[in-house]
């Protein structure tokens, strides 16, 4: 089937669910990439040539990086056994699996313990939570420029942040050693095109752009707009829960963390003193 190409004003409008959305004032390849993500959980099996993961990785690298201590790695798990434990671990979600390619994004000071003590110097910095949160920061940036790289070349993508579920496990499985820990997984592959993913809408943008000034008054029509609007897309999904059942379920309750509120102890543990 010949897929009809959207005007920028369709694709945005796309993007929230509004007919009514404003046309762009300016348009490139880019901010169509940008605009038309979608998370996808369907993959065909065909493989992921290593040129092209260099070239996610690449991408990945020309994100900003604080000070330049480029404080991330990533582990590119293709092994279907490897993969197979991993899913496991990440609450069994089956395109880990499906997928041809999985990257794990990881923190990682490790690399400037190694530098300080091959020259003998302190690194007390390291063991601070400023630390430990650029090192975050760092590979969740690269892996947003790898997700962009990805879509731009046709591929489907999907972020798992169950990986934080067992870090002790996923760490043990990916031979991490203290300094260096899971952030986030990214499934990388070829949508299957019978899973017809569709663009989740987000919120308007009064409900997240303030003005010199965090203002929450004002913030429930667009909220209730966008409670009308993502029901629609939920329904299409088969799915029944709003959005606002949605948040107030994940944050609810400490059960609803699948293990991640051990994230702090876990950290320590593995090298992160978070001083």
């Amino acid at each position: 089937m010949t897929q009809i190409a959207s005007s920028p004003q369709q694709v945005v409008a796309r993007r929230y669910r509004d007919p009514e959305s404003v046309p762009p004032a300016e348009w490139n390849p880019v901010l169509q990439v940008l605009h038309e993500h979608r998370s996808v959980r369907r993959y065909l099996p065909d493989p992921i040539p290593d040129a092209i993961v260099r070239l996610l990785v690449s991408a990945a690298q020309s994100a900003p990086t604080s000070s330049n201590l480029q404080a991330w790695s990533v582990i590119a798990v293709r092994e279907p056994e490897r993969k197979a434990r991993l899913a496991v671990l990440a609450g069994g979600q089956e395109h880990i699996t499906q997928a041809p390619l999985l990257l794990v994004w990881t923190a990682d000071l490790a690399r400037a313990r190694t530098l300080a003590a091959g020259r003998e110097v302190p690194l007390d910095g390291a063991d601070y939570l400023e630390s430990s949160f650029v090192a975050f920061l760092d590979a969740a940036l690269a892996a947003q420029n790898a997700v962009v790289a990805a879509e731009s070349l046709g591929y489907g993508t999907v972020y798992i942040g169950a990986i934080r579920n067992h870090p002790e496990q996923v760490s043990a499985e990916l031979g991490l050693p203290a300094g260096v820990f899971p952030v986030v997984g990214l499934v990388v592959g070829r949508p299957d095109p019978a899973e017809n993913t569709r663009v989740k809408p987000r919120l308007p943008q009064a409900a997240v752009l303030h003005a010199e000034t965090y203002d929450p008054t004002g913030q429930a029509k667009p909220i209730a707009d966008y409670e009308d609007r993502i029901a629609e897309f939920y329904a299409e999904q088969d799915l029944t829960h709003s959005w606002i059942d949605r948040v107030l379920t994940r944050l609810g309750s400490v059960a609803a963390l699948n293990g991640r509120h051990r994230l702090r102890d876990q950290l320590t543990a593995h090298g992160f003193p978070l001083k």
